[in-house]
């Protein structure tokens, strides 16, 4: 017997991340300089690792609620009420996830009936179409355009959607392109979407991350809010990608059958990193400020820094990646970072691990250190200046 023929099909034609291997080549290398993975390189601050440690020494290590635990929960929705102006009830309008993976798994699942179609504005989160995939639904690929900055306007949306349209996964500020939206660009979105009968993911786990203005959220809108699904979580912005813990805010009907989900398949998010987000969520506005200070020195530092040896790219104003555009080298996404990666070992993901409309475009992130950064961008630019 073939064990691999007793595999669920709709799982083994799923492809792996189109990111995985380059990581694995970089195992086997010395001096690479990464820009390809999207972690801070902040360690998490004191005080919320104080608490982890503390809830331990207590012996808090029993199961929470299923949603989470009621502090944490609470926590939360005066979180985004203060930061986003989104209001939310603690008691049945948040659940506490594994990351925000499992948030948007969850959301998913939740909504979709066989054959139903998620429209995914591409490049995005490599996440997102796998977990449509194992759903049993149809991803969508909407492409999104360099001219417009990566922002999903109205018109593509409207050429996109279709009658067996169920959910629209929106995700800003943006993994790979750091771009964003802004209320103007919501709101010619809501007018078209406002009267029909398709639910909203929106993604906004780097919602911290901006760099001009304030955040906004296509939940702002309330003609649409009770069907937008927020998905969030404290690895970017606090630095906790360890810890593992994300958060959903949405109308009760729909986190009462995500609850149900994360009942059966997880049962509650750590117990330990739930007390440490709570400290982080009450009193880490100052280290996360920090953060996106030095975060914003480092944009400034790779934009400029590539576009003086040649590439061109748009201003992010969102996330801790720019998107450079590669195509007058001639090479392929994949080609441009396999090559810079072996002669000059400088890690950059290829624009095309993103969706298909990624190709000619690679993803670079500022997560880690000026020097670090100055030395990729002059490698890169002798890699530029060799193949041009």
């Amino acid at each position: 017997m073939n064990v691999r023929d007793m595999i669920a099909s709709h799982i083994k034609n799923v492809p792996p991340s189109g990111i995985r291997k380059y990581f694995d080549l970089i195992n086997e290398m010395d001096n690479v300089i990464s820009l390809g993975i999207g972690e801070p390189d902040f360690i998490t601050p004191w005080s919320i690792r104080e608490e982890g440690i503390f809830s331990l020494e207590k012996g808090y290590t029993n199961y929470s609620s299923n949603a989470g635990a009621i502090e944490l929960r609470r926590e939360i929705c005066r979180y985004m009420e203060r930061r986003f102006d989104l209001t939310y009830s603690p008691d049945n309008e948040v659940l506490v996830t594994v990351g925000g993976s499992e948030a948007i798994d969850a959301a998913i699942r939740a909504l979709i009936n066989k054959g139903d179609e998620i429209v995914i504005p591409e490049p995005s989160f490599v996440a997102y179409k796998g977990c449509a995939l194992f759903s049993g639904a149809v991803p969508v690929p909407l492409r999104l355009k360099s001219e417009n900055q990566f922002r999903l306007k109205r018109k593509d949306l409207e050429d996109t959607v279709t009658e067996r349209t169920k959910i629209i996964i929106i995700a800003y500020p943006n993994n790979p392109t750091g771009a964003i939206m802004q209320y103007d660009d919501y709101r010619e979105l809501v007018d078209f979407l406002k009267d029909r009968k398709i639910m909203i993911i929106s993604d906004e786990l780097y919602a911290e991350l901006t760099y001009t203005g304030e955040h906004v959220s296509i939940a702002n809108f309330e003609e649409i809010k009770d069907r937008t699904i927020v998905v969030n979580g404290l690895s970017k912005a606090y630095a906790m990608t360890g810890w593992r813990i994300g958060y959903v805010c949405g109308h009760r009907d729909i986190i009462e059958q995500m609850k149900k989900i994360h009942q059966y398949a997880i049962m509650c998010a750590p117990t330990t990193a739930q007390y440490a987000a709570t400290e982080a969520l009450k009193n880490g506005d100052d280290e996360v400020a920090s953060m996106v200070a030095e975060y914003n020195r480092r944009r400034r530092l790779v934009l400029n820094g590539f576009r003086d040896i040649g590439m061109d790219c748009f201003e992010p104003f969102g996330a801790f990646y720019v998107f450079p555009d590669i195509r007058k080298t001639g090479m392929t996404s994949d080609e441009f970072c396999e090559r810079l990666l072996v002669e000059e070992k400088v890690l950059m993901v290829p624009g095309s691990a993103f969706g298909d409309c990624g190709e000619g475009f690679v993803r670079a992130t500022y997560a880690t250190s000026m020097d670090n950064l100055t030395e990729a961008i002059k490698r890169t630019g002798r890699f530029i200046e060799r193949v041009k």
